[in-house]
């Protein structure tokens, strides 16, 4: 696994299930060693193949191996992070890296001596080369409090889940903070777009997978969140699909959409003060035929938020615009195919500063921005933002 992660991600497709990083602590010295040495927790290396000789364990990442450098062979990590094993000190990849993945009971041996100047143990993969969470940079809409923006400074936001529990905030101006240090993996559905709490900021809804409870997390304002509210006791993993809307009952508040998985049926749940009110049934049937749902904003322009759907058979995009009666209109199609090569799909309000909301897709390593046209269609634009790689078991929402 040598060179860099970036050359070889187009060839990634599975998802590395990552456990959370432990308490780190110092490194000890070598010893003459055994496997059975090797503590739980630690990173253990051997410079002869198999576990004979003096050993280096260490719980910390480490950016110079002193009388270590370019003698290890053996590498047996029973820590919960992944170990990058640098050709260069300093966690330089001038010339190429090793990873290791964590494992309690198998070592990985290699031939000969490695080229190993540099040890450093991160929670995902992406680390190794650069940040957990991927760039992105929005343009300053035209007006603030819009659609998708979650501090209020005209920037349309990302909230991003990462493979290890971690919850990001990415503000659109390149950089990227942490608002969850862990735990978020216990959730299987993650929304946000609009007040739910009504105090002028945006929210975020998280279904519990394990108990199929609905959690409010408050928007703080800031890009942060406040503590979070029960707004479903139980039940909600009878459903599918769950996306949140914007405000389609004119109420002040964000709604609710949710696919029911066994009728395939779309409901609305209006948002209340206190949590989601009694639902509506908006579509009869058919919805399990769509795998994505976003909530755009107001795409058409007529002051009512719009549904887009992904059908998975055909991988097609379609647009079903918000009514007066709380309901859906006649779809439109507005993706003619091709959609289904895409991980994550996001409806995150103006991102381009023309006062339109947008779409943006990423396909594994590129982001594409599909900017909203006067009609509701998207009109697809260059893309640079090659960063969005090494994200297969993360959620950007």
């Amino acid at each position: 696994m040598r060179n860099t992660l970036l050359r070889r991600v187009a060839a990634w497709a599975t998802t590395l299930g990552l456990a959370s990083l432990g308490v780190l602590g110092a490194g000890a010295a070598p010893a003459q060693a055994a496997r059975s040495d090797c503590p739980m927790g630690y990173l253990c290396v051997w410079g002869a193949q198999g576990y004979n000789g003096p050993m280096l364990k260490t719980k910390t990442s480490m950016a110079t191996l002193g009388s270590w450098d370019n003698k290890i062979e053996t590498v047996f990590n029973r820590t919960s992070s992944i170990a990058c094993l640098y050709d260069e000190p300093n966690y330089a990849r001038t010339t190429g890296y090793h990873w290791v993945d964590p494992d309690p009971d198998y070592a990985t041996h290699y031939g000969d001596m490695l080229s190993t100047s540099s040890m450093k143990l991160v929670r995902t993969l992406r680390e190794c080369e650069t940040d957990a969470y991927p760039y992105w940079e929005a343009a300053t809409a035209p007006k603030a409090g819009g659609f998708g923006d979650m501090n209020g400074d005209r920037r349309a936001d990302i909230a991003l889940r990462d493979e290890a529990g971690r919850l990001w905030f990415l503000p659109g101006d390149g950089t990227g903070r942490l608002i969850g240090s862990g735990g978020w993996n216990a959730f299987d559905a993650l929304a946000r777009h609009g007040d739910f709490s009504r105090d002028g900021r945006e929210d975020v809804i998280a279904r519990e997978k394990a108990t199929g409870k609905l959690w409010l997390y408050p928007g703080t304002g800031s890009g942060g969140l406040g503590t979070r509210a029960l707004i479903g006791s139980g039940g909600w993993n009878s459903m599918g699909r769950i996306a949140a809307f914007g405000d389609l009952t004119g109420d002040g508040r964000s709604d609710l959409f949710a696919v029911e998985k066994a009728t395939g049926k779309l409901w609305l749940y209006p948002g209340t003060g206190s949590g989601l009110g009694a639902r509506k049934l908006v579509g009869s049937g058919g919805w399990n035929s769509m795998n994505a749902l976003v909530g755009a904003g107001d795409m058409t322009g007529d002051g009512r938020p719009d549904l887009i759907a992904r059908e998975k058979a055909t991988g097609k995009l379609w647009l079903y615009p918000g009514t007066s009666t709380w309901g859906l209109g006649g779809r439109t199609l507005i993706g003619n195919g091709g959609w289904n090569s895409m991980q994550h799909l996001l409806g995150i309000g103006d991102t381009s500063g023309d006062g339109r909301p947008d779409l943006h897709a990423a396909d594994g390593i590129w982001l594409h921005q599909y900017q909203g046209t006067a009609t509701g269609g998207l009109r697809k634009v260059a893309s640079d933002n090659g960063d969005w790689w090494a994200l297969e078991g993360a959620a950007a929402f």
